[in-house]
């Protein structure tokens, strides 16, 4: 046989000694079974008679542990304690040890025994026990600035063999460095499990940077195929650091802030934690008011416009804020109920006051009009005046004063006449205007009788006019007389008789002599006898003219009538 070449003779055992068939190394992981093959195959082996299993103490002693009988095929294992009911011997001689231990790694000697020879191959047991996953312990509510903070313990449990702790910040590795950082690491060993448990603590110099920083802690170890990496979860901390600013603002529900308003004041720091007190300065006091951060003023007043402060308690970084309180006045004079006389004059002011520059508008009866002047006051000036201005860029502010004008006066009247359409009647018409509204009166002179209107419209204030419809047989002379508290005005207007057409001939004679009016009864009285001179005239008249005169009088008879009617008038008058 080729390797027999290698065999020596072992003198005590009649038997030659195999070895030199190298070192093999066998990675478990603990926990799980060991599998150690024999290292050679024992179908080249001519005349195998068992094969055996030892390990090696510490003290070179060799402990055996299992035995195979080839010619018998039975298994028998020694009696070691650590080892009972742990162990398996395969038909090839593999050695498998069942839930692994740290106390597992040794070095493990498979023999396989001939009557010649012995063969021997070791190998080497390595066990590997990952560590459970890092926890960071011992964590602190916040860190502060400027001082060195305690950012845990890092802790990894029950690894084989030790392991390595790195502390990272945003995936950063973290090392010891004075002022920065502070790294203390430590390991322990389970007496009874072999496993080691690795502690590692932090202390970190925080700054404002490190607000929503991540801090994590990994631990290196080994396993059968390499180096691994585990890592805990991170964790952020609040950092608190000191107030360097502080910033004041107006919390309004409006934009702008008019007089009556409520507002409150808000003062806020940038630190952290957030102070709660701070000192607030109104305009033009020097000690500040102690408050929380939001300060309320109520019904604020025109003269708080001004610049409003607050500081801390310390009276350091003070901030500042202008408020505008705005405000509308308006002022009429004068207004309310004012009654004057046609043609008085009457002057009138509306003048505003403001935070801001603003302009008025005038109202008569809901329509504008520009600034009213009445140096002539006429009827048609009485109404509703109204002045208001507004602040537009301030919601709500506005303001409204009122004047209710009445002018008064004696009445007015004048008349006209015109055939209707249908010739069978006439139509009287008169206006008036005055105030307290007048009362109005027409007589016939021809009969003495009052004549009714039959419509009457309002023109204007103060002015209204009336129609009289009347049918005269003869030629008529109708005054119309109007008349309120302040005084009394007539006029006359002579109208022909219905077969005589009327061109319109308005009369207005409002500037003669309320003292006409006193003249009526002598010129009723006057007319009368007028009248029938003037009727007898005629008729002779008539009875001594030709039919051709009789013709030409038809024509000319409306024009000698009026004449007649004007010369009797002229008389009445003088």
């Amino acid at each position: 046989m080729a390797a027999s070449a290698f065999l020596t003779v072992c003198v005590l055992c009649a038997a030659t000694l195999r070895t030199g068939f190298g070192l093999h190394t066998v990675n478990a992981i603990y926990g799980e079974t060991i599998d150690i093959p024999c290292g050679h195959s024992q179908d080249k082996i001519n005349g195998l008679m068992f094969g055996k299993w030892k390990y090696e103490q510490p003290d070179g002693n060799a402990v055996s542990v299992a035995t195979r009988s080839a010619v018998k095929n039975r298994t028998s294992f020694d009696d070691v304690p650590e080892y009972n009911g742990r162990l398996d011997l395969s038909e090839n001689y593999t050695l498998s040890i069942s839930k692994g231990r740290i106390s597992d790694e040794k070095r493990f000697v498979c023999m396989l025994i001939t009557e010649e020879t012995v063969f021997e191959v070791p190998t080497v047991v390595k066990v590997f026990k990952p560590p459970s996953k890092p926890e960071i312990t011992n964590q602190p509510t916040f860190m502060e600035t400027g001082k060195l903070n305690t950012v845990g313990d890092c802790v990894a449990k029950d690894s084989y063999p030790d392991a390595n702790i790195t502390w990272y910040r945003n995936s950063q590795a973290l090392v010891s460095a004075d002022g920065v950082a502070s790294i203390v690491s430590s390991k322990e060993r389970n007496s009874t499990s072999g496993l080691h448990n690795i502690h590692s603590s932090l202390q970190y110099m925080s700054t404002k940077n490190d607000i929503d920083a991540e801090f994590s802690c990994a631990v290196t170890y080994y396993m059968p195929n390499g180096i691994a990496v585990m890592e805990s979860d991170p964790v952020i901390f609040d950092i608190y650091y000191p107030t360097e600013k502080v910033t004041i603002h107006v919390q309004s529900p409006k934009k702008t802030i008019k007089e009556g308003d409520n507002i409150t004041l808000k003062c806020i720091g940038n630190g952290n934690p957030p102070p709660q007190e701070f000192l607030f300065y109104l305009p033009g006091q020097e000690e500040g008011i102690r408050s929380t951060s939001a300060y309320l003023i109520t019904d604020i007043k025109r003269n708080a416009t001004g610049d409003y402060k607050c500081s801390l308690l310390n009276k350091v970084m003070i901030a500042s804020t202008m408020v505008t309180v705005h405000y509308l006045d308006l002022s009429l004079t004068p207004s309310g109920d004012i009654t004057k006389q046609i043609g008085d004059s009457l002057s009138v002011s509306c003048i505003p006051s403001a935070s801001k520059n603003v302009s008025v508008t005038w109202m008569k009866n809901q329509k504008i009009l520009t600034q009213p002047t009445f140096t002539n006051l006429q009827f048609r000036d009485s109404g509703v005046y109204e002045c208001e201005t507004s602040l537009l860029e301030v919601d709500g502010l506005r303001r409204k004063k009122t004047l209710r004008l009445t002018v008064e006066g004696k009445p007015r009247i004048k008349l006209s006449k015109k055939t209707n359409a249908d010739g069978k009647s006439k139509t009287i018409v008169y206006e008036v205007d005055g105030f307290p509204k007048p009362e109005v009166q027409c007589v016939s002179l021809g009969n003495g009788l009052y004549l009714n209107k039959t419509e009457e419209t309002t023109l204007s204030n103060g002015r209204y006019s009336a129609k009289i419809i009347i049918s005269p047989e003869e030629n008529v002379t109708i005054i119309c007389s109007a008349e309120n508290k302040l005084g009394r005005e007539s006029h006359s207007l002579n109208i022909s008789a219905i077969r005589i057409p009327e061109p319109v001939e308005p009369n207005d004679r409002s500037g003669e002599s309320n003292d006409h009016a006193k003249l009526i009864v002598g010129i009723v009285v006057g007319l009368l006898l007028a009248a029938l001179v003037a009727g007898l005239a005629y008729w002779i008249y008539s009875k001594r003219s030709s039919p051709a005169s009789k013709h030409v009088g038809k024509e000319l008879g409306n024009t000698e009538e009026n004449k007649k009617l004007e010369e009797n008038n002229h008389k009445l008058e003088a």
